[in-house]
């Protein structure tokens, strides 16, 4: 990825409000129909469908030192906990679903021009319930800051779609917990314009995957191997008198839904 020099400062209007709205979409699947014979999963809704917050807690995802393009920062925790109990009450970090790879909460600087700056980030939660956890995927989304106003000009995150985007536990009794996985088709907090920036030309700027890539590296050692398809893998071994390593898996590698 090409290393950028320039560096910027990003801030907000401390003062300003930002109207977010929330949305938790039905439960269409899981593997073990947790979602029509746990009560709790299948009437799963949004905590509060829209709320004002002022503009200091999305201070949480800016870096508080300036940042080129491509670089990434730690986000706040409890920032993102506070928007996080805007879909279920009680959010949690330190996951009970998931392994050491996990945790965190990261955001890059993908692009900015005068007017702009477009920041993604990701972040690994999940929900405590009365009688389980539930653990998505992954918190996904961008947030892009009116550079001239000092405001927040969009905000989403979201969990992505995908054929499997959550994992849940199930306390079902006397300490036995059972496990299951499903599809959720919208889990989001959204604000703002989402197409603030179309046609907009930037100063400096990454692609949307390479930003994602470089949020990911954050999370898994996995995704620093070179991974090869096993034919390509077949005619490089013997010129370079390596061992073959092949792995198998059921599920993909980079997020919590496996």
């Amino acid at each position: 990825m090409k290393t950028f020099e320039n560096k910027i400062a990003l801030n907000l209007d401390r003062d300003a409000q930002v109207s977010v709205k929330g949305f938790i979409a039905p439960i269409e699947y899981t593997q073990r129909n947790y979602h029509v014979d746990w009560d709790e999963l299948s009437n799963l809704r949004v905590a509060e469908p829209e709320k004002q917050y002022p503009a200091s807690i999305f201070q949480a995802f800016l870096p508080s030192e300036p940042v080129s393009v491509s670089e990434c920062w730690q986000v706040e925790e409890e920032g993102a906990l506070t928007l996080l109990r805007q879909l279920s009450p009680n959010p949690q970090l330190e996951l009970k679903i998931g392994g050491e790879d996990s945790y965190g909460l990261w955001a890059c600087l993908r692009a900015y021009n005068n007017a702009f700056a477009e920041i993604l980030f990701r972040i690994h939660a999940e929900f405590v319930l009365e009688k389980g956890w539930l653990a998505p995927s992954q918190f996904a989304g961008h947030l892009i800051i009116d550079q001239n106003e000092k405001k927040v000009a969009a905000f989403k995150m979201h969990v992505p779609d995908a054929t499997l985007n959550f994992d849940v536990r199930w306390k079902i009794r006397d300490g036995l917990r059972g496990a299951d996985i499903g599809f959720c088709p919208q889990m989001e907090l959204c604000a703002g314009t989402q197409d603030v920036l179309q046609d907009a030309k930037f100063t400096e700027a990454i692609t949307q995957e390479e930003a994602l890539q470089a949020l990911m590296l954050r999370f898994y050692k996995s995704a620093q191997i070179n991974w090869i398809p096993l034919e390509e893998a077949l005619e490089i071994a013997p010129a370079q008198q390596k061992p073959i390593h092949a792995i198998s898996i059921s599920g993909p590698l980079f997020d919590e839904s496996c």
